[in-house]
């Protein structure tokens, strides 16, 4: 791994970046560990491919798909209080997350973070963490230049590599309480 945006497979690997970008880069990552119900959350900042800011944590009785929104939340409130105005990207590989930040928040916000049931009658459900996709939603509506966009897990990404490695830190940490 040279850097944040190198990768081990060929250039056409979907979610994949050769070389070095410019600006603010945020890598997110969350995970779960059925056994024990902890998970972890990460998020590894970098400015111009240096590593500027890193944080993570662990949540006792969790999911991944909570774990993988944490860390996106946990990035938007980093960048919104150290970059505030700034353009940033998180990369996440949890189509999950990318997906919900990018078209679905919208639709459940306009129905009042609620989906139609599986079988299509008018009743409507809560959406899966809803409380959390609350947040994400006002954390990245305060600023219109932060995109959310997938990368490849486990696919030698340095960015998204560190941030799994922290995200099971996080997730291990909560053993030691």
């Amino acid at each position: 791994m040279i850097g944040i945006f190198s990768e081990r497979h060929s250039p056409a690997t979907t979610g994949g970046m050769r070389e070095p970008q410019h600006g603010l880069h945020i890598f997110v990552d969350g995970c779960y560990e059925p056994g024990s119900q902890h998970g972890g959350w990460a998020f590894v900042a970098y400015r111009d491919a240096v590593e500027i800011a890193s944080g993570f944590g662990g949540v006792r009785e969790s999911a991944n798909n909570s774990m993988e929104l944490t860390a996106v939340l946990k990035a938007a409130i980093w960048i919104n209080s150290e970059a505030a105005g700034e353009a940033a990207t998180i990369w996440s590989d949890s189509v999950y997350a990318v997906k919900g930040c990018n078209s679905r928040r919208h639709i459940w916000k306009s129905n009042g973070w609620k989906k139609s049931s599986p079988n299509g009658n008018a009743r409507r459900r809560t959406i899966d963490n809803a409380e959390l996709w609350k947040a994400v939603d006002f954390q990245l509506s305060q600023n219109a230049l932060v995109t959310v966009t997938w990368c490849k897990g486990h696919s030698g990404i340095a960015g998204n590599e560190r941030a799994d490695a922290l995200a099971d830190q996080g997730r291990l940490s909560i053993r030691a309480v």
